[in-house]
């Protein structure tokens, strides 16, 4: 057991990677400050917002593997497909479903007001706009090139 907790933080593409997870949503935790004024620990843990963990950690992940195997090599190949599937849903799908959440608790506000019905409301930040997934994109890289300079 204890040379798989040594062995996991010894990979440092995964550290690397986790990292680029980690400052992307300590960002959105300091902008969710800014732009709040109060701190919110839901920004750190949730998905949305700006930037795109999901495309940093995607992005760095591929970034990595790619310094370390290769840019020509099959695990890049693979990485790369993963993180352009991860970034669009990011902005594609979830960020639609994040939209029909909006749409859906307007429904829920028009009828809880006319009493007929009382439910939870559903959670809108879920996608990214491009802008928060590009954003992310480049910090995943940026995190992975400073990482790796020797």
């Amino acid at each position: 057991m204890k040379d798989f907790i040594a062995e996991f933080y010894r990979n440092k593409i995964l550290m690397t990677t986790i990292s680029a997870w980690l400052i992307a949503q300590t960002i959105k935790v300091v902008l969710g400050v800014f732009r709040k004024k109060r701190f919110d620990f839901r920004l750190f843990i949730g998905s949305g917002g700006m930037p795109s963990a999901h495309a940093s950690g995607a992005a760095c992940l591929a970034t990595s593997i790619g310094i370390e195997c290769g840019f020509d090599s099959v695990y890049f190949a693979l990485v790369f497909a993963f993180a352009i599937v991860v970034m669009f849903d990011a902005q594609g799908v979830r960020r639609s479903t994040g939209k029909q959440a909006g749409i859906l608790n307007k429904i829920m506000d028009d009828i809880y007001w006319q009493g007929k019905i009382q439910e939870l409301r559903l959670r809108e930040l879920i996608g990214h706009t491009p802008v928060e997934v590009i954003i992310g994109l480049f910090l995943g890289i940026t995190i992975a090139l400073v990482s790796y300079v020797k």
